[in-house]
């Protein structure tokens, strides 16, 4: 953005390094900004060419569904706000510039400069038919720290921007929104509550008798929130339940992850890039493309290149290696007190949440363990 020629245009198009547009990607998104000067963002959603790779991919894909079909675009509709994804959008200069620019004070620069635009006036729109493939992370540990990254950085942004956002002219039920629902529930108290309620409080109560949690608390409320956040995927509908406990699972790095950005410890400012598989090179791109844009006589060329390199890569693939595995310590003491909480559930004939607390420990013991995902070197 620095150099002399960005003066002499008007947008600027943001992609992660695994991203592959569409070719007609800036044609079904540039036309947006005709008329409409007070629009500073256009973002497209993600779609991914591994969300079936395996089953932590598949997780995956059904929490950033929830993410794009509801949040993003809800947001988009009712309010002309909602976080930039970093990637697949396209920015007026001149909405950047008025926000103050590019900032790396915290590890989600991206969150960042959305907010400060919103904070500004600027408006944004989301297009959820407008797609821009990418990969998902394969790895646990590369999804771990990820996740790790996107929940500590939005804490520490939370701490910079609360006097800015009481301080501005926007309206206040648009101030309600940003520090209740885009900060607080998402990124601070849902992560609380599925920490301390199914990793803590639960099975306390199993070792002290007069302490009783009612079945709704511990089943049934649980169950619609996964069964809401399935929907926009009804595909992933036989993983509603890994999705459950692996959701639970997860709250440990969300919630250590919130704690550190709140109070700015040292690894709230850790930044390591996500690995990925390269799988969303052109080859896997065209070849995994919708039929429709398979069809398109500009691309058939490409598309029969791109298989034939496809299948020149992986016939020179050197066989599977085998997984390094790591250990995760607050995993696995979890998981030994989750089952042993599921044990003493069972003497005392406590059906329900004997079978949670099993499958719950089960879930930290096979994290614990690194037993979800491949190791991507």
């Amino acid at each position: 953005m620095s150099c002399s020629y960005v003066k002499d245009y008007e947008f600027v198009a943001i992609f992660d390094a695994d991203f592959q547009p569409y070719p007609d990607f800036l044609k079904r998104i540039v036309p947006h900004f005709k008329d409409n000067e007070d629009l500073g963002l256009v973002q497209a959603r993600w779609s991914f060419v591994n969300k079936d790779e395996n089953l932590l991919t598949r997780l995956q894909n059904i929490n950033l569904c929830f993410h794009f079909e509801v949040e993003q675009q809800v947001n988009g509709v009712f309010i002309n706000f909602f976080g930039f994804n970093g990637t697949a959008g396209v920015w007026r200069i001149k909405a950047l510039e008025d926000s103050g620019g590019w900032m790396e004070r915290t590890t989600v620069e991206d969150m960042d400069i959305a907010v400060r635009a919103h904070l500004k006036g600027w408006k944004f729109i989301f297009l959820n038919d407008v797609e821009c493939q990418c990969e998902l992370p394969e790895s646990y540990e590369a999804y771990r720290k990820q996740q790790h990254r996107w929940h500590s950085g939005p804490m520490q942004l939370f701490r910079l921007c609360l006097p800015d956002i009481i301080r501005c002219k926007i309206a206040f039920w648009k101030k309600a929104n940003l520090i209740f629902l885009f900060f607080l529930l998402r990124k601070l108290i849902l992560p609380f509550y599925s920490f301390t309620l199914f990793c803590i409080i639960l099975p306390m109560t199993m070792f002290v008798p007069e302490a009783e949690l009612p079945d709704w608390v511990v089943c049934y409320i649980p169950a619609l929130m996964s069964f809401l956040n399935i929907l926009p995927a009804p595909k992933s509908f036989p993983f509603i339940i890994p999705y459950l406990l692996f959701e639970n699972t997860m709250s440990v790095t969300k919630f250590n992850a919130m704690i550190s950005g709140l109070f700015q410890l040292g690894s709230a400012y850790e930044w390591v890039v996500t690995k990925k598989s390269g799988r969303s090179s052109e080859g896997d791109l065209f070849v995994l493309a919708p039929k429709e844009r398979k069809q398109h006589k500009a691309c058939s060329t490409m598309v029969h290149e791109a298989a034939s390199i496809k299948e020149q890569s992986m016939a020179k693939k050197p066989g599977p290696k085998m997984k390094y595995n790591r250990i995760y310590k607050k995993e696995l003491a979890l998981s030994l007190l989750l089952l042993t909480a599921a044990a003493r559930s069972l003497l005392s004939k406590q059906g329900l949440h004997f079978y949670f607390l099993l499958f719950q420990g089960i879930s930290f013991l096979m994290v614990g363990l690194d037993l979800i995902g491949e190791d991507i070197k």
